[in-house]
């Protein structure tokens, strides 16, 4: 792999912690609005017609999906933290997610081969030894 240099290894290693963080916050976000969304058109299917069973079922079809895609935002949150961090555990998990992202087309493809990019670099696995250092 193609070797950086600590201080471009440090910017890429940012970049790609906060476009991780950012990326699954989306994700989330967009769980919160469908909760949100669904949640709430029972709520007024039930007080304009005085349905019982709209809340619950409704109700629970949004909170379905919050739990759904906050399952998915939460190892990519966790892997742009631990980045962030230079933690090994993040490098790792950054991997992982890296590899799931690329299914996500477009954007989570380019993300992904982005993030792998960055954490398959020669000079990465000295980069995450658990040590926080401010470059200059």
């Amino acid at each position: 792999m193609n070797q950086l240099s600590e201080k471009e290894l440090h910017m890429h290693v940012q970049i790609a912690g906060w476009l991780n963080i950012v990326a699954n916050s989306l994700f989330l976000l967009l769980g919160i609005c469908g909760f949100v969304f669904f949640a709430g058109l029972g709520f007024f299917a039930a007080a304009d017609s005085g349905d019982a069973v709209a809340l619950p079922i409704l109700g629970l079809i949004g909170t379905v999906g919050l739990v759904f895609f906050a399952v998915l935002a939460l190892p990519g949150l966790l892997a742009g933290y631990g980045m962030l961090k230079r933690k090994k555990w993040g490098q790792i998990l950054g991997i992982v997610v890296g590899i799931l992202s690329l299914f996500n087309i477009p954007v989570g493809t380019a993300l992904g081969a982005y993030t792998l990019f960055v954490l398959f670099q020669n000079s990465a696995n000295d980069y995450f030894d658990g040590q926080e250092a401010e470059l200059v």
